[in-house]
């Protein structure tokens, strides 16, 4: 009797540590990354979208000739450093790609990038006789990330940088938490008007040359529980409540026994 109730709690304990176990190649970041040294960083430029918000800022030789083209400079330097006030301030790229630019009118900013945008001002206002040789910067305002799952700090994050990477995105989430299955993160990007889904495996560095190496605006990371977490959940995760009862009814044999 003894001998069988010794297998039974080995077996018990056994289940119990398998149940909890997840191996680490499922935890580890970027298990091939020796392989990927000095591979070329992909670059990408992301085409202007609906609802994006711009500054546009005009330069010339003579600074009072542009004033007619810079909203900033009629709002005021104070309204100028404050990026909420910037924002309502700014273009806002309607839902037929345009955006209602002083003097010049509507002008379209379907398929463009941001460099492709500064060069089509610029040379309009050269071509037009508007301005000589000036200068043209284009900044998005309201670029942001959402993210959402097992991440310690869920949410939706603003970037002023013109690139992040995905793993900075994944930083400003505070990363995974150690329930985030890191072998299928879904990444949900919007490109005119179509929606695509695309599925990564962060242990894996093969990602680091796709177009997924870089968030795009407006972009939507889920990170899933994985196995581990899901099992604990659900009808399997019952097994841990199983256990306890066994254990229970395994003490109480003990102390009946003895």
């Amino acid at each position: 009797m003894k001998h069988s109730i010794k297998i039974f709690s080995l077996t018990i304990g056994l289940l119990f540590l398998l149940q909890s176990c997840v191996s680490k190649k499922k935890i580890l970041y970027l298990q091939d990354i020796d392989s990927y040294n000095d591979s070329e960083v992909l670059q990408t430029e992301t085409t202007l979208q609906t609802n994006d918000i711009l500054k546009i800022d005009v330069g010339a030789f003579i600074p009072e000739a542009a004033l007619p083209y810079n909203k900033a400079a009629q709002s005021g330097a104070v309204m100028a450093n404050n990026i909420d006030i910037m924002k309502l301030d700014g273009y806002l790229v309607s839902k037929n790609k345009t955006i209602n630019f002083p003097v010049l009118g509507e002008v379209s900013v379907a398929e463009k990038t941001i460099p492709a945008l500064e060069a089509d001002l610029k040379s309009r206002l050269i071509t037009g006789g508007y301005l000589i040789n000036p200068s043209v910067t284009v900044r998005l305002l309201n670029a942001k990330v959402t993210i959402l799952g097992e991440v310690n700090n869920p949410g939706t994050y603003t970037f002023t940088e013109n690139n992040i990477t995905l793993l900075q995105a994944l930083g400003l989430a505070s990363d995974l938490t150690i329930n985030g299955n890191r072998e299928d993160v879904i990444l949900i990007r919007e490109t005119n008007g179509k929606r695509s889904t695309t599925h990564l495996n962060l242990t894996e560095s093969s990602w680091l040359n796709s177009p997924y190496q870089n968030i795009q605006p407006n972009d939507v990371i889920v990170v899933n529980q994985n196995e581990a977490k899901v099992k604990s959940a659900g009808f399997v995760g019952n097994l841990s409540s199983l256990i306890s009862l066994f254990s229970i009814i395994l003490s109480s044999i003990i102390l009946i026994t003895n």
